[in-house]
Parts: C-alpha cells; structure tokens; sequence
C-alpha cells in the first residue's frame, strides 16, 4: 500500500512528520527519527540570535500530556546552517523540480525548518541564510503560546502575518507554511491571510496556553508560570480546527495529540494532508512512526482505499 503524500508542493514517503518543539536541533537526533519512520522531520524553532530560554523547571507531565515553556531556546541561525551544511545540505537542490519546489528526488532526509521570530526582517533573514540548503521548505512559528514578542502576538495580527509570508515569498520560491494556534484572533481569519499572501499550507495547531500550580508548594511548577499544554487533551480541539480549515479550502497539517494510527486517521479524515508526532515522542517512543504507518496502511486496506489521498476529507461528505 503507498503512503506517500503530496501537498503544498511537498512529497513524502509517508504522512507522518516530526512535530517541531521537542526534538529537532541536532542533525543525528533528526535522522533517528526519520530511520524510526517518519515521511520528514520539522526543526525546533530557529531564531536570528542563539536563544537560552527559560531556566528550570521548564516542563511538567500532567494526565493528557505535557505543559512546557522551554523559551524557544535554539543555537541561533548561524549555527543550524553550519550543522546542515556538514551533513551535505549545501550541495545543492535535492529536492528542485520545475518551480523549484520539493519533490524529495532523492534519498535525502526531508526537512522542514520551522522559524521563529519578531519582525518581518527577521523572518526574511533567516530564509535568505537557508534558502540554499537542500531543505524541503519552512514551517513558521506564528503561534508560541508563552514567549513575549513572537509566537501568538505575531500570529494574533493577520496583517503581519500577511506581510511577513509576502516578504519570504519574495526571496524564496521554496514551500511555506504557517504554524498558528488559539489565539485571541479566529484562526480560520489567519489561516485565509496565510494563504492569500503565498503561504502554501497551515499547520493546526500549536500548544494551547496554560498552567499547573504544586498544591504542597502553593507555587506555578514552571519557572515562566504559564506553558503550553500539548498531548491528547488538545486533540479535539485541534481535529475542529483542521475540519474549519478543510472546509475553507485550506490545505493543513494536522498536530495535536496524535498517539496512534487512530488518531492519525481522524486527523485525515478531518482533512489533513499530513500530520505531526511531538508529545507522543517523550515517553522515549520512536516506534510511533512506523506504528502509526502500519495503522493507516491496514486502514485503508480495510476500507478497501488505494491511497492516502482517498481518505482525506472523507468526514466532510456527511
């Protein structure tokens, strides 16, 4: 049975994609979890400038997942560039076709760089220091739930949004999507402004802002007080948010609470193209990928579909 998918012009082995946040620095790290499985691999958020982030305690396990507030902590731009280009990302465009856009043409692991930043010059840099890396495209962190000046301020503007995809498309012909969360502005609003202005997909949905309290202590367990909340408690906020999206003809990524085939499935039948692993992956569970592979192949096996395509969207028929 073929997994493979396309959207966005982005071709995978497979739907499943490593979700940015918890892994994603290190080449070696990533490359494990693309053997695992997984059709391509998202960064951890990459900044201009080397972040530290917030000191400890920075993330809490409660019942559905986890709350974390690492702080975006990232080497900086100039690091991640000479960590790809040791690995022969700079040797050219694996992944040109035509338009230049990805088509995974060879065996080259598929990244997806995910950014993070606070102005439209930031973004613009940083695509500018990376555009000539063999890389499949970039994912844009418009939607951190617990850092000041970037992340849901940015994505809660959708004329910034709107400026800030225009400014990229101007110096990259490369994939774009954007990464947006619950804000104070309807996603759905921010989502159509992503896409009219060149991006070419969304993701849905980023962490949802919250909190835990030590009750012996009296005291928020993280050090920033406020986190974000990922994990399966989120997951049917995130398949609502990906239905509206289907629904608006907005091509998206699904993310949010996927442990299993099953959760992968629902996500697809909602209208994802793809999805993203993250919270599943820290209880040390690489084999995610491979067993929510072999989930969806027996899936649509038994519903007697030829293709991953076949099965997208198929809620919104009733």
């Amino acid at each position: 049975m073929d997994l493979s998918v396309e959207f966005a012009g982005i071709r995978l082995r497979n739907p499943t994609m490593l979700a940015s946040g918890i892994l994603g620095i290190s080449y070696e790290v990533m490359k494990r979890v693309y053997d695992a499985g997984a059709g391509a691999v998202v960064s951890k958020s990459i900044s201009v400038e080397p972040r530290e982030g917030y000191r400890g305690p920075i993330i809490v396990k409660v019942d559905s997942g986890y709350v974390n507030a690492v702080g975006l902590a990232n080497p900086g731009i100039d690091h991640f560039v000479h960590e790809l280009s040791m690995y022969g990302y700079d040797k050219g465009y694996a992944y040109a076709t035509q338009d230049n856009r990805s088509n995974n043409s060879d065996d080259r692991m598929p990244i997806i760089v995910n950014l993070v930043g606070s102005s439209i010059d930031e973004f613009v840099s940083m695509v500018k220091r990376l555009d000539h890396l063999s890389i499949v495209g970039y994912e844009l962190n418009l939607s951190c739930p617990h850092v000041e000046r970037v992340g849901l301020e940015v994505g809660d503007d959708p004329e910034l949004v709107s400026r800030i995809i225009k400014g990229i498309r101007a110096v990259t012909s490369k994939p774009i999507i954007a990464k947006l969360g619950l804000g104070a502005v309807d996603m759905l609003e921010v989502a159509k402004a992503a896409i009219d202005s060149g991006a070419d997909a969304v993701t849905a949905i980023n962490t949802v802002r919250a909190m835990v309290i030590d009750v012996e202590t009296c005291m928020p367990v993280l050090s920033n007080k406020v986190g974000g909340l990922s994990g399966r408690a989120i997951k049917p906020i995130a398949i609502r948010c990906v239905y509206e999206m289907y629904r608006a003809g907005v091509p998206v990524i699904g993310c949010g609470g996927i442990y299993d085939w099953r959760d992968a499935v629902e996500f697809m039948l909602a209208g994802a193209y793809a999805v993203q692993i993250g919270s599943a992956i820290g209880d040390g569970w690489l084999d995610v990928f491979r067993e929510v592979n072999d989930g969806i192949r027996e899936y649509l096996a038994k519903k007697g579909l030829k293709s991953i395509r076949e099965l997208i969207g198929i809620a919104h028929r009733y």
